[in-house]
């Protein structure tokens, strides 16, 4: 029997379809099997989403927060690390590059009316996002250094972050501060140890600090760049600049 050009690209095409049919339904599958997995395990950060790894037979488990395990199909191993990917001979971390991918999209989704900015001075090249305490001492010695990263182009973003926890004084002093009609001001003036009075109001404190938690910070200042790229710990300008323009 002859086939014509035509039957043989129908029938390569009904393949193809069957084939992405049989693998969405074992994605699907393994999804589900997963999930029910993960369920039993009763993790505290909820699953955000579950696709296929670059590796066959292992799934790529989305955390919220941004957080990333690997699971088996049917859902029985799962494991916590690094996937590397060897890449003209030099490992790239597929681990590290999903996890900045998912903290990128939570910090950067932060509305602009929840934080305290400082905008770049002319032409904004990036953003950081900083998790900071005005009780903190090495937040002081990176709000000092807030100018600077202005004036490189680097708009600083401060969300809230009581690293003594929820109603300790950097607590009471943050909701200070973002309970004020000027936010900024009130920034400064905390930092240099003046008392600022502000009304109560309803503020999104308690909401940065789980968020922080969610994503991993313990302490501050923390520094996350537009990348999702958390440094934690004080860095002084140049290098944060450095690190906020490498592209």
């Amino acid at each position: 029997m002859r086939v014509t050009p035509f039957f043989a690209a129908a029938a390569l095409a009904l393949a193809s379809t069957f084939a992405l049919a049989a693998a969405t339904d074992s994605t699907a599958g393994a999804e589900q099997a997963i999930r029910k997995s993960l369920q039993n395990l009763e993790l505290e950060v909820p699953v955000e989403s579950v696709a296929s790894s670059p590796v066959s037979g292992l799934y790529e488990v989305k955390l919220q927060g941004g957080r990333v395990l690997y699971a088996s199909a049917d859902g029985q191993f799962v494991m916590q690390g690094y996937l590397f990917q060897i890449q003209d001979g030099k490992p790239v971390n597929l681990t590290e590059k999903a996890e900045r991918l998912g903290i990128a999209k939570l910090i950067n989704g932060i509305p602009a009316a929840e934080m305290v900015v400082y905008p770049a001075k002319g032409e904004t090249k990036s953003h950081i996002t900083v998790f900071t305490d005005t009780t903190c001492p090495y937040c002081h010695k990176l709000h000092a250094e807030v100018p600077e990263l202005n004036r490189r182009g680097i708009e600083v973003r401060y969300v809230a972050f009581p690293r003594q926890g929820l109603g300790s004084p950097g607590d009471q002093q943050l909701q200070a501060v973002w309970c004020s009609s000027d936010r900024r001001a009130a920034m400064d003036k905390m930092v240099e140890g003046e008392e600022i009075k502000a009304a109560k109001c309803a503020n999104p404190v308690s909401k940065q600090f789980q968020l922080g938690q969610s994503i991993g910070v313990n302490g501050t200042p923390a520094i996350v760049l537009e990348s999702g790229q958390v440094i934690p710990g004080y860095q002084p300008a140049p290098q944060v600049a450095k690190l906020a323009l490498a592209r």
